[in-house]
């Protein structure tokens, strides 16, 4: 069996606008020690597959840029979404045009908006769920980050019995959407659940197999596009004509919700205990740099008096920033737009970009 890894890099970002933006989205944007999120994803797949083997699903508008950030990506492994129809179509994008290539395919399903350390970890905790779904095609493996906190922004993976042979990987108990923080804490404290990832190692055609018996709309489109795959014919044309009409619905929803309860199906759960940070939001971003005393992150040069807690960006290295008696504020500087947020707010900053004129989103 031939290994793949597809990076996810869809998505709008809006939240951390006004960096990021429709014609750069977050996992673009260079705001990581002057690399971008995809640049980073692309880099952390290095050691588990050959550089042919790597692909990104994107959207298509985005092809160039992709393939500027991630060194050594082959244009043909660039899978363009005409438009963005969730992770199920995807994840069944990418096994459609893997299992063209190889009908005995597996392939790691990684996201573009997460820091992810220690490297060894994550390598050791792929080669586990790799082996998995090699021993066993039917296995659909998932990974579970170990909570830090009782968070209620994710998912959460309950864990049944170990896997002989596969240690420390466990058979999936349930999927649990996000709870409220009396749930969370329970979750925690019982050492019985971890976050859920969103990343995965499955076998294409079993994923195809699976979105057949799970959501046959969703499967008659793919096959086209995996047929024109296999025969060589325009593919590009039949993506165009297909996707935008695929059902939109996640992958967990569509996919591993209903296997974790198929007796043909077996997912199983690799723990992974490493430090994951969801790059979703300033206050996220924040917490990659170093603070000062008083908790203030910043980018740029940062000046404060009698202020704690800031975060601040721009995307000009030599712009300073200067605050006064501010707490847990948010700044964010661009060249023709400027945020200014409470930090326990900025999940709403994807509602204000509804508001601005189509020129600033």
């Amino acid at each position: 069996m031939a290994r793949f890894a597809m990076i996810m890099a869809g998505g709008s970002g809006t939240r951390l606008w006004p960096m990021s933006r429709s014609a750069m989205p977050k996992q673009l944007v260079p705001f990581i020690g002057g690399r971008s999120l995809l640049e980073i994803a692309g880099e952390r797949i290095a050691g588990l597959v050959p550089p042919e083997r790597r692909l990104v699903c994107a959207a298509d508008a985005y092809r160039d840029l992709v393939l500027e950030a991630v060194p050594g990506l082959e244009p043909r492994n660039f899978l363009g979404e005409p438009i963005g129809r969730d992770t199920l179509n995807a994840v069944g994008f990418s096994a459609a045009i893997l299992a063209a290539r190889d009908p005995d395919a597996v392939f790691c399903v990684l996201t573009s908006d997460h820091l992810i350390t220690p490297q060894a970890t994550f390598e050791a905790c792929m080669q586990t769920a790799f082996g998995l779904v090699e021993s066993d095609p039917s296995r659909l493996a998932t990974f579970a980050i170990t909570p830090t906190h009782p968070a209620t922004g994710y998912g959460y993976v309950e864990y049944g019995d170990a896997v002989p042979g596969f240690a420390p990987a466990v058979h999936c108990k349930r999927f649990v959407e996000k709870p409220d923080i009396k749930r969370a804490q329970e979750y925690v404290a019982s050492g019985r659940f971890g976050w859920n990832s969103g990343m995965f190692v499955l076998h294409a055609r079993t994923v195809l197999d699976a979105i057949a018996r799970f959501r046959p709309g969703n499967h008659a489109g793919l096959m086209r596009i995996h047929e024109a795959a296999a025969n060589g014919s325009d593919l590009a044309r039949v993506v165009s004509e297909v996707y935008p009409g695929l059902p939109k619905v996640s992958v967990d929803v569509a996919l591993m919700e209903p296997a974790s309860v198929d007796a043909a199906l077996s997912v199983c759960t690799v723990p992974m205990p490493v430090d994951w940070k969801d790059v979703g939001s300033w206050p996220s971003w924040g917490s990659t740099l170093p603070a000062d005393d008083a908790g203030n992150r910043a980018s740029c040069p940062a000046v404060h008096l009698g202020s704690t807690n800031i975060v601040v960006a721009s995307d000009d290295p030599s712009h300073t920033v200067a605050t006064i008696g501010l707490d847990h504020v948010v700044i964010v500087r661009t060249k023709d737009a400027t945020l200014v947020c409470r930090a326990d707010l900025a999940e709403q900053v994807k509602d204000l970009v509804a508001r601005l004129p189509p020129s600033l989103r």
